[in-house]
């Protein structure tokens, strides 16, 4: 079996080395396994590309990608893509934080037939923002169905063939490949392992990038944030409704009643609040579709090393 692993790389310059070798003396212990690893590149403006080339120039079997700009997780994962040539691909962290012997127990599990096996972290080397604010990217993933119920997504995870074949006809410039791929799948599963303490360093992830990527969950590939809006809409209209007959008959019966200056300017800031949140996200669709026709690239890599287009054709 040949497995694929791309590893998305932001200022890893110091720690890719180690995760490579690992990855490589892992599978190769095995017999009756091979490797392919894909290297991207998605911060070009330190070293860890150099880091890079030199592993490429040690081993034949490891593409490195390096990309024009920061573009992010997601989309480093996507460009990854195209290069893949293994049964199984594995994406996984280039913190050293997803052990190595995880690799081929994920990928033997998609061979089963899953679509999509994920590592279950129990107890994650992360902190408490990192843990807070995933657990809320992944309740918002489940409230708007980009995410199977009762499974612990992770971002070291195995995906079929079949998987790789359905990324490489997803062309959004807001990539969600996990959201896209929940879609389609039939089949999800994890697998419980143990997760380490990063090698070097600390999270990359800012309360800004993470607010992206939950403005990314709620519009990508579902329309539950309109619903919601339409029915919270319905729902202020049948009370505002309620209200104003009920104060039309106070008046009735009491003339001598005055009017709330208060309670009004209250209705109307919740109302003009509202308005503006519903015509925030009508806005966000609209400025995405846009973008989409536009044709707006998610992604542009700069640098190939170690892949022959003739191989890409393969």
């Amino acid at each position: 079996m040949l497995i694929s692993v791309a590893i998305p790389c932001y200022k890893s310059e110091k720690t890719i080395g180690s995760v490579v070798n690992e990855i490589r003396e892992e599978i190769t212990k095995k017999e009756g396994y091979d490797y392919q690893i894909i290297l991207v590149n998605d911060y070009p403006f330190d070293n860890t590309f150099s880091v890079i080339q030199k592993l490429c120039e040690e081993d034949p079997k490891i593409v490195g990608l390096n990309l024009s700009r920061n573009f992010g997780q997601a989309a480093a994962k996507m460009a990854a893509l195209p290069y893949v040539k293994g049964d199984v691909l594995v994406y996984m962290d280039d913190d050293g934080q997803h052990p190595a012997e995880g690799i081929i127990p994920l990928a033997e599990k998609v061979m089963e037939g899953y679509d999509i096996v994920y590592a279950y972290f129990k107890q994650k080397k992360h902190s408490l923002f990192k843990r807070v604010t995933s657990k809320i990217n992944s309740k918002i993933a489940e409230m708007n169905g980009t995410r199977v119920k009762g499974i612990h997504a992770s971002s070291f995870l195995a995906i079929s063939r079949f998987a790789v074949d359905s990324y490489e006809e997803y062309h959004s410039p807001f990539p969600s490949l996990m959201g896209y791929l929940n879609t389609l799948a039939g089949r999800v599963t994890e697998i419980e392992m143990p997760h380490r303490a990063r090698l070097e360093g600390k999270s990359n992830y800012s309360l800004k990038k993470l607010f992206k990527l939950w403005i990314t969950s709620f519009t990508n590939f579902s329309i539950v944030p309109l619903r919601a809006i339409s029915l919270i809409g319905m729902f202020i209209t049948f009370v505002g409704f309620s209200f104003g007959l009920g104060v039309i008959i106070f008046k009735l019966l009491n003339p001598s009643m005055a009017a709330g200056y208060a309670s009004t300017m209250a209705v109307l800031l919740f109302l003009g609040g509202f308005i503006l949140l519903a015509l925030g996200f009508t806005g966000i669709y609209i400025g995405r579709m846009y973008m989409t026709i536009s044709n707006l690239q998610p992604y542009r890599v700069r640098n190939v090393l170690n892949w022959e287009r003739k191989d890409k054709d393969k």
